[in-house]
């Protein structure tokens, strides 16, 4: 009787998953979510796709195979011999690599945190992963922490625990040491500009510097705080796209500009910007579309000399796109819109975590201007 009912059940079962035209993947009828079903090296693996939809579930499968065949190759090549952390580097360095949503600027990121970590932990790339202490995690840690940002410090530890990760996965060890290690506090920078007569010092001092490109590196500064581009951004900003007529500037986002979301925006002309474009255009006779509208891409060094001859704090090129940000928060400009001219996809979020007070301040101070 037992026989014939777990024969049943059997039966059933099966009746609830349907084949599909695709090798590997099966569909749960009662539920429509599609299963990714195959064997590696001899072990049949089940894993669900979790989604219903059959053109996402062939994108899922093919990645769940090629992670899981890749994984098998490399616990064999481990079983044959042992793991070290170069080898857990490499395979993290070649999925960054191969990983199409992550953009240009991160992959370098990525690069730098693990050079910082192995330049810190001299050792450990020759290091057995699976010798690998608590204690020398947390060792490390606490050198390393010292003078350093807590970005950059919580940054560096997710590489390496990405790396115990990796090693467990392959089977190499069954815990993660790094995970002992505590993450700092990240606060948001404390934001230092320069008030309006302080800041047309500082542009007049960097444009009599005296150097080959003291007045170049003035226009840079102008267009950088009139428009609040990102420096990259700027150098590939050409002729061809300002639009004096419709009064906006077209910021083109790519891979090679580094422009985060790669997408087109258009910031409008602020008066300042207009009138810098102009007188730009003016002295350049020969301009053609194509060339860029700025003459060099960079001038901290200019930055930093002219702040410390007037006795002003030193700003960096992207404290001149919060200076833009915070001049028309202050004209008024509500910051949702700010957020659009500046690139951010969010809706505004991060521009009211980083500019939110301002819009208080402004607040209280136009509060001050009603009266019965």
């Amino acid at each position: 009787m037992n026989l014939a009912k777990e024969r049943t059940k059997a039966a059933e079962t099966i009746k609830n998953w349907q084949k599909t035209h695709y090798s590997n993947l099966i569909r749960y009828i009662p539920s429509g979510t599609y299963y990714a079903r195959l064997r590696v090296k001899g072990k049949l693996i089940w894993r669900s796709l979790k989604t219903d939809v059959v053109s996402v579930a062939k994108l899922r499968l093919s990645d769940f195979e090629k992670t899981e065949r890749q994984g098998a190759e490399n616990r064999d090549s481990i079983s044959a011999g042992r793991m070290n952390v170069a080898d857990a580097i490499a395979v993290h360095k070649k999925r960054i690599a191969g990983d199409a949503s992550l953009k240009p600027r991160t992959k370098v990121y990525h690069k730098e945190r693990i050079d910082a970590l192995l330049k810190s932990w001299p050792e450990l790339a020759t290091k057995d992963i699976r010798a690998i202490t608590k204690t020398e995690c947390l060792d490390w840690a606490a050198k390393y922490g010292v003078g350093r940002s807590a970005t950059v410090f919580n940054h560096t530890i997710s590489i390496l625990r990405k790396l115990f990760e990796i090693a467990i996965e392959m089977g190499a060890r069954y815990d993660n040491p790094a995970r002992f290690i505590k993450r700092l506090k990240e606060r948001p920078k404390r934001l230092t500009l320069p008030e309006p007569e302080m800041f047309s010092k500082f542009i007049e001092e960097v444009e009599n510097g005296g150097g080959r490109d003291s007045r170049n590196c003035a226009n840079l500064i102008r267009f950088l705080a009139f428009g609040g581009f990102r420096k990259n951004e700027a150098s590939k900003i050409t002729w061809a796209d300002c639009d004096l007529e419709k009064g906006e500037i077209v910021v083109r986002g790519d891979a090679e500009t580094g422009t985060k979301n790669w997408t087109i925006r258009r910031v409008p002309m602020i008066p300042d910007m207009r009138k810098l474009l102009e007188k730009l255009k003016a002295e350049c006779h020969n301009s053609i579309p194509s060339q860029p509208v700025m003459e060099v891409r960079e001038c901290q060094k200019a930055m930093n000399r002219a702040a410390k001859v007037i006795g002003m704090a030193r700003i960096t090129h992207h404290d001149l796109r919060h200076l833009f940000a915070t001049l028309c928060i202050e004209s008024g400009v509500d910051i949702p819109t700010v957020s659009r001219w500046l690139g951010h996809k969010d809706g505004g979020a991060l521009a009211m975590k980083v500019y939110g007070h301002l819009r208080d301040q402004h607040s209280v101070t136009m509060a001050q201007k009603v009266k019965l």
